[in-house]
């Protein structure tokens, strides 16, 4: 595995929180005013998932804020029944936040807020489209003067197998030109549904996309991480796609809980010293860190899967 988990996995769980949450996972990450700072979903008795900000010093230990975030409202009036999977993008100083927001008559959608504080929440309404989506994930910077962002488009039945797209937008509420950017691979560890993941990572090989992928077994689905190298001026072309895995579920934690056999990221966080850390969702219940080197992860995305290429290939 190529991402090595931390040792006193999981750094954030539901002890950590008031007596209502049940479950606390699939967090955006940033860094923000010299501190690392989680925006995780977190499940209540109450309400099926709010966003609540945690705070570390050392990246380690988290302290949650008193309150959850106090999340702005649409321009129709018609509230969101449930939000989850935030992707934080800092762009000039100013963070957008999207994810995935579930409101009765709409189906799930990509939303999108903005924050230059993480107090004050302002929102991006977003053209409707007639289609679920989410999954969506904005990269870091304009490219060829446009906003762009993965999707993942998707009809009534989230667990039909899904592609994953790539849409712009000249003004962040509008989008177009969409395209499918990949499949699922038959045989492979991400053959059922794939989608975006981490907030793509600028380096001089190409865009860095962590992004998950699912398999179906017999008697459910495993959730596991991969990455992909994209042309910096052309996001729309795969320079390079890892044959295997760089993280997987196989501890306790990931493997039991709200749902079984999930690794999910909304993060990866590009440190100074060369490496990279992520907070993952593990089995929707609790977070995990884990790190790789930021050069480990770029030739994982040209690193094949023999075994699997050559066997679907001579059927």
């Amino acid at each position: 595995m190529l991402f090595q988990k931390f040792s006193g996995n999981p750094v954030l769980t539901a002890a950590a929180f008031p007596d209502d949450i049940m479950y606390v996972f699939n967090p955006g990450a940033v860094k923000f005013n010299g501190e690392y700072l989680l925006m995780a979903d977190a499940a209540t008795a109450a309400t099926p998932i709010v966003f609540w900000l945690a705070r570390s010093k050392d990246g380690i230990h988290f302290t949650p804020d008193p309150a959850p975030v106090q999340w702005p409202g649409f321009s129709d009036g018609i509230p969101e029944a449930c939000i989850y999977d935030p992707r934080i993008t800092e762009i000039d100083g100013e963070y957008l936040i999207l994810y995935a927001s579930q409101r009765p008559g709409f189906g799930v959608r990509t939303g999108m807020v903005r924050t230059r504080d993480f107090i004050r929440f302002d929102r991006v309404e977003q053209a409707e489209t007639g289609r679920n989506n989410r999954n969506s994930v904005l990269f870091p910077e304009k490219i060829r003067g446009r906003y762009v962002r993965f999707d993942r488009p998707m009809g009534d039945d989230e667990c039909e197998p899904s592609d994953m797209c790539i849409s712009y937008s000249d003004d962040l509420s509008t989008w177009s030109d969409s395209q499918i950017l990949m499949v699922p691979r038959p045989g492979c560890w991400d053959s059922h549904k794939i989608g975006g993941g981490a907030v793509p990572i600028r380096t001089p090989e190409g865009w860095l996309a962590v992004y998950h992928g699912v398999d179906r077994t017999c008697n459910g689905y495993i959730y596991r991480l991969g990455v992909m190298l994209l042309d910096l001026e052309n996001p729309a072309r795969i320079i390079a796609r890892g044959g295997l895995p760089v993280l997987w579920p196989e501890s306790p934690y990931e493997m039991l809980g709200r749902v079984a056999n999930v690794t999910f990221t909304c993060n990866a966080i590009p440190e100074p010293d060369g490496t990279v850390k992520i907070y993952y969702g593990a089995a929707d219940t609790c977070v995990g860190l884990a790190t790789a080197r930021l050069d480990d992860l770029v030739a994982a995305c040209k690193t094949g899967n023999p075994t699997a290429e050559r066997f679907f290939k001579s059927r």
